[in-house]
């Protein structure tokens, strides 16, 4: 069993950063990819950007590519999206989420997720 938090979100000007966290507790992390996503009101939950298992694969979907960068540190169970030059359209609560191993796009294959994480952005 994983448990994750996510934390970091706020409120943030157009152009801005964030960081958001998302912690795990319970088994390992390292052999899991872990993905955020969003949900803006009114849409479907989409993946943001994904890691894989060994950090050699990752995905970013195309309306953040050059702006967000995920990283993973397994020993401390944390997984990491640096978010810059940030939109209005980036508004959204963002979940962290883990399956075993491998990226997937689909959200129903993620086995664990967290409680999301408000963010923010106003123009």
């Amino acid at each position: 069993q994983v448990q994750l938090v996510e934390s970091g979100g706020g409120l943030v000007q157009a152009g801005g950063s964030l960081r958001l966290s998302c912690a795990a507790s319970g088994r390992t992390l390292s052999t899991y990819a872990m993905g955020w996503f969003r949900q803006a009101p009114g849409k479907e939950r989409e993946l943001v950007v994904a890691i894989n298992w060994s950090a050699d694969n990752i995905y970013y979907a195309d309306s953040v590519k050059g702006r967000f960068t995920i990283s993973r540190d397994n020993a401390k169970k944390t997984v990491y999206l640096q978010m810059n030059s940030l939109k209005a359209e980036d508004t959204a609560v963002y979940y962290c989420a883990a399956r075993p191993y491998d990226i997937d796009t689909i959200s129903t294959t993620y086995n664990y997720w967290g409680q999301g994480t408000q963010v923010t952005v106003s123009s």
